[in-house]
Formats: C-alpha cells, sequence, structure tokens
C-alpha cells in the first residue's frame, strides 16, 4: 500500500533560512528515485539543486516558480510503494536496505544536505502548539490513490498543523500561526506587530517575511501621513516594487549591516602603474600561461598584509575583541547577470602569480553560471575591488563585512606625470582604501596603502618571487 510522504524545504548550511524556487524538474504523477534532483532553488548564496530522500510517485508541488519558501516549508509530496498509474508497487528501497524496512530507508538516503539524509533517524522536530487537533495533511493533484485511514490520529508535522490556520490566511484565536521562520516571529515582535493580523501569502497560507513588511509599512505609513497633516499615500500604486530577496537580498542585508555596524574610513592615493604593466607584459611575452593584472595585485595585497596584520582582521562584538587571522584568503567583486558577488581566493598568501590567474578565472566563469557553491562564497579575510573595468577613477568601496578592509582598483590610464623630475605621459592608477577604524588607526592604513602603491610603481621585488 502506498505511503505518502513529504519532503520538506531542508537547511542548505551557512545559516540559510529561505530560498528561492527557481526551476521544477519535476512534475505531478512523475516517478522520481531516491536522491534525485527535484527542484533547483536560489539562495541567497548560490543555485542549488535540491534532491529528494524518497523514491515514488509525486503526488503534489507547493509553490510555483518564483515562490520564496522559508527552510522547513513543504516542497513536495510522494507516494512511496505507488506505481506511475496510481496503483500500489514495490516500496522504493535505499541501497541496501531489506524491504522489511523500506518505508524507513526511504527516509535515509545517502545524499547529505544540512537536516535530511543521514544514516540514522533524524530527531523529532518540536511540534507547535501540541495541544491542538490532529489535521489531516491535503495532497492536491495526488495521483496515487488515497493511503488507509490509519486507527489512531497520526502524529502531525509541524507544517501541516499550520494548514488549518491557513485556511482563511490568519490564525484562529488560540490557534497555530501560520508562521515558521523564527527571524519573521522576531520582526513582528521587535515592531510590536500581531502575527494574527497577517494574512500569509506563503504555500498554505504561510507567513513569509515580505508578509511582515507589507503590514508593518501599511500600518506605519497613514500615521505617518496624518503626523505631517498629508492625505496618506496608496504605496501599492507608487511606482515599480521590486522584492529585495534572493542574491539582491542577501547584497542589501550584508551591506546595511556593514554601514550599521562598521566605523569606516577611507584614504586615497594616485600611483604610476606603467613599471607594473611594462612588468607584466614583459612575463607574458616571455612564454607558459598568461599572467592577469588582478594575480599581481592580489601579491601585492597579499605581501602588504603581511607587513600590516591589522588588516586581515575582524571584529568579535561579543566579546570586544580584535582576531586577525593566521590566514589570507581573498575575496574580489565580480559582476554576474544575477548580480554582484565575491568569490573567495583560499589561501592567497602562498599562491603564485599564475595560481592566483588560474583560480581567478575559474571562480570568474562559475560564477557567470551562476554555480558559485556557499563555500566559495564565504570564509574571506579581505576584498580586492577593480573597479576600473567599469571605466571609472575611484569608489569610497563598502566593507565585506565581517571583512577589515578592502582595496579599490580604479581604471589604468595616460595622464601627465612628474617622472624622473620631468613631465611625462604615464599609465596612473588611482588606489583606495576602505577600513574599519576600529581595527586601526589612519597612520597603519595609511602605511598599508603606501606600500601597495610603492609597490604597484616599483613591483620587481615582489616579481622576483613569482
Amino acid at each position: 500500500m502506498a505511503q505518502v510522504l513529504e519532503f520538506k524545504l531542508p537547511d542548505l548550511g551557512e545559516g540559510l533560512t529561505e530560498a528561492e524556487i527557481v526551476r521544477w524538474l519535476v512534475d505531478v504523477g512523475d516517478v522520481v528515485a531516491i536522491d534525485q534532483p527535484v527542484v533547483e532553488v536560489e539562495t541567497a548564496k548560490a543555485m542549488v539543486e535540491v534532491p529528494c530522500p524518497y523514491g515514488g510517485v509525486v503526488t503534489a508541488r507547493f509553490g510555483e516558480e518564483g515562490t520564496e519558501l522559508p527552510v522547513g516549508a513543504p516542497l513536495l509530496t510522494v507516494a512511496v510503494g505507488a506505481s506511475a498509474d496510481g496503483g500500489a508497487g514495490t516500496p522504493a528501497l535505499a541501497p541496501g536496505a531489506e524491504p522489511a524496512d523500506a518505508a524507513v530507508s526511504s527516509e535515509h538516503s545517502g545524499n547529505v544536505l544540512v537536516g535530511y539524509g543521514t544514516a540514522g533517524p533524524a530527531a523529532r522536530r518540536r511540534r507547535i502548539h501540541p495541544q491542538s487537533p490532529a489535521v489531516a495533511h491535503p495532497t492536491p493533484n495526488a495521483t496515487a490513490g488515497p493511503a488507509p485511514t490509519p486507527a489512531a490520529p497520526a502524529p502531525v508535522p509541524a507544517a501541516s498543523a499550520l494548514v488549518a490556520a491557513a485556511v482563511t490566511g490568519t490564525a484562529a484565536p488560540g490557534g497555530p500561526l501560520p508562521v515558521i521562520s523564527p527571524l519573521v516571529r522576531k520582526l513582528a515582535r521587535d515592531r510590536g506587530l500581531d502575527l494574527r493580523e497577517v494574512r500569509g501569502s506563503g504555500p498554505e497560507g504561510l507567513i513569509l517575511r515580505a508578509d511582515v513588511e507589507r503590514a508593518l509599512t501599511a500600518r506605519e505609513t497613514p500615521a505617518a501621513a496624518v503626523a505631517a497633516g498629508a492625505p496618506a499615500v496608496d504605496t501599492a500604486s507608487a511606482g515599480e516594487r521590486i522584492p529585495l530577496r534572493g542574491l539582491r537580498g542577501a547584497v542589501a542585508d550584508k551591506l546595511s549591516r556593514s554601514r550599521t555596524e562598521i566605523p569606516d574610513a577611507t584614504c586615497w592615493v594616485d600611483a604610476d602603474a606603467t613599471e607594473l604593466m611594462a612588468a607584466r607584459a614583459a612575463m607574458n611575452a616571455a612564454g607558459g600561461p598568461k599572467i592577469s593584472l588582478l594575480a599581481l595585485l592580489a601579491r601585492i595585497c597579499a605581501h602588504a598584509l603581511a607587513r600590516f596584520p591589522e588588516l586581515n582582521s575582524t571584529v568579535d562584538t561579543a566579546a570586544r575583541e580584535i582576531v586577525r587571522l593566521p590566514q589570507v584568503h581573498l575575496g574580489f567583486a565580480a559582476q554576474t547577470p544575477r548580480g554582484l558577488v565575491v568569490p573567495v581566493v583560499r589561501d592567497a598568501g602562498t599562491r603564485t602569480a599564475e595560481s592566483l590567474t588560474e583560480e581567478f578565472a575559474r571562480l570568474t566563469e562559475t560564477a557567470r553560471q551562476g554555480t558559485l557553491t556557499p563555500a566559495d562564497l564565504t570564509g574571506g579575510t579581505f576584498t580586492l575591488n577593480n573597479y576600473g573595468v567599469f571605466g571609472v577613477d575611484g569608489s569610497t568601496p563598502i566593507v565585506n563585512h565581517p571583512e577589515a578592509a578592502m582595496l579599490g582598483v580604479g581604471r589604468i590610464i595616460p595622464k601627465p606625470w612628474v617622472h624622473q623630475g620631468e613631465l611625462a605621459v604615464r599609465q596612473v592608477v588611482q588606489l583606495s582604501l576602505t577600513f574599519d577604524h576600529r581595527v586601526c588607526d589612519g597612520g597603519t592604513a595609511g602605511g598599508f596603502l603606501r606600500y601597495v602603491a610603492d609597490c604597484v610603481e616599483q613591483p620587481a621585488v615582489l616579481l622576483r618571487t613569482v
């Protein structure tokens, strides 16, 4: 007899709490195998294909493409032991499992994402309002036959227990709230918003962060207009509204946090890059793999951080301590069709210019394809931002939290320059350093930037070790 199992959006790691459905890889009625990818989702970090730990027939999907779901929300249901035409078949087995253990084995596949796929039974999650009556789980668009009615009510998963409260979009007095994310609960609690008054737009009426923010805006806008003696404005029709979610939302949150927590300052200097450009041209003319300008600048940054380790650090605000980091993991800003991302080159301080060139090229191509993993985008200790590719000279970069500094590089163009006492046309670049003023003062930051500029102007000493 077929058993209908619910597969929820798993914890994708790196502290991610939600993901957006980009593309369904299966339809209702399709037969899926254990660990077969069923949906492609976009998180704040990367695009991920999510495999299903069950084998059977897909009986329902929750959420259309473009829908944002919190971790733990239902993704789909699978009739384990059902054939494609809806009849009972042989239960799907994980490799090496005995038939008697089919129902258990199908829940523990070999594919491990955080939160499922482990070898043993998962710990039961604490149910919200356990005193609430059991609610039958809906299986819309089901193709498998109905499961037999159990003799006694079965325990209801936390997400399913929200269905009754979500029928009208709001919670009944004393009933469970149709919200899963603790971040959404905290936002509402901090702003004094009663979640029972909020209508959810998520699957089964789940209340999402966007619903809470919309309710807060609706509550605060009329009050502000009345206080100012002006008529209330219909914000829903005031121009195009673009949701801050996915990568764009993650960038917004990170930049806002940086500006909120980090007292940053910026210094800049013009440098004569003629010798650096000539050295790179000579290296590439000698044969072998081509060396990129970004790789040479990365080598210079690594040497400068060895002299000024204060800038390769982070601040532990809870402990009120500066943590100096032993390795240089260099992030670099990369513009992609999805937006700005910062891939990280591991152990940049120990790499040659050739190795750095290869790793920059690999990560840049991966970023453009949208297949960077969360590991590729985390763990940086210092960021190099080459905004000169956009044809601009200078900028005041925002520090990539929780790092302590970022070096910005403008375009390299011919300019009048006094060289050896005479006016000449030289290749000039503007360098800017934005730094966390908690980790050092202007003397250290200025010393770092001046050392970088000196290496750009006279790179021969560094290039001997390439």
